[in-house]
């Protein structure tokens, strides 16, 4: 199979019809049409084989949906609605053509589920499996979540409980519902890939605010330990004003606080979690 042939299933796979993709696989840029009075949201993550998966473990569907599940649950952050994707896939030697027919599959039908146009992308071969995801979503102009808007007396609420193990969490849901539905009530938003602890240290640190953490949902089966560190829980931590009514579904975990620690039940909680740097 030549680059062509390859890229040719893709384009059919694909079959875009999103009346805003004026031009995209098959063409050297892809051209998106934005719309009046919204503003475009962009992310980028890698997911490479070795440090975010293993194989056999994770099937080439299972890779393919997590590659853009990455990418979607930050737009689910900012509280946007995700528009469309382009990936960046470098195959290993054993990556035959029936392997990308069902990588794509897998990531096609996340796609589907939360209407992604795959706009394009680029192709290469490797020693190992990389992904390199870019997704863009739209939100009414000025109204993106960020991290750094929570405010003294906030409270701060998860979307779920916490404890994922990333072995048995092949095909993680993005929460983009939820998203939009905190959307005109939250006053920050991060999403929960590298653990609790530090991303609510990194929520904290862009809002120059402290957190007393009275509670963590930990899930059936896992450990405190895994709530606050584990990551790849594909939740939202977000805050909002006392007295906002929460969307059902909500946890609340704590309060934001002065600029002077972060705590969990008085004691102080450290940013322990997933570094990609520290590994």
């Amino acid at each position: 199979m030549t680059e062509r042939d390859a890229i040719r299933r893709i384009a059919r796979k694909a079959q875009a019809s999103n009346p805003r993709l004026i031009a995209g696989i098959g063409d050297d840029c892809a051209i998106w049409r934005s719309a009046a009075g919204e503003d475009l949201v962009f992310t980028t993550d890698f997911l490479l084989e070795g440090v975010h998966f293993t194989r056999p473990l994770y099937s080439a569907p299972d890779i393919g949906h997590k590659a853009l599940a990455r990418g979607l649950s930050d737009i689910a952050a900012m509280g946007a609605s995700p528009q469309f994707c382009l990936l960046s896939l470098a195959l290993a030697p054993n990556c035959d053509q029936r392997w990308m027919d069902s990588f794509y599959a897998g990531l096609l039908k996340l796609a589907k589920k939360f209407d992604t146009t795959l706009a394009g992308g680029d192709l290469s071969h490797a020693d190992r499996v990389l992904c390199d995801i870019v997704v863009c979503g739209s939100v009414p102009r000025g109204k993106a979540l960020r991290r750094d808007g929570a405010r003294l007396g906030d409270l701060i609420f998860v979307s779920g409980p916490l404890g994922r193990d990333w072995r048995e969490y092949r095909r993680p849901v993005p929460r983009i519902e939820f998203g939009l539905s905190i959307r005109a009530i939250a006053t920050s938003c991060i999403d929960i890939t590298d653990g609790l602890s530090l991303d609510l240290h990194r929520l904290c640190e862009a809002s120059g605010v402290g957190a007393e953490v009275d509670c963590v949902p930990v899930r059936k089966g896992a450990t405190l330990e895994q709530a606050l560190g584990a990551g790849e829980d594909y939740e939202l931590l977000w805050t909002m004003p006392d007295g906002a009514a929460a969307p059902k579904g909500s946890i609340r975990i704590g309060r934001i606080t002065r600029d002077d620690g972060i705590f969990l039940q008085g004691q102080p909680l450290e940013a322990r979690g997933y570094d990609h740097l520290q590994q």
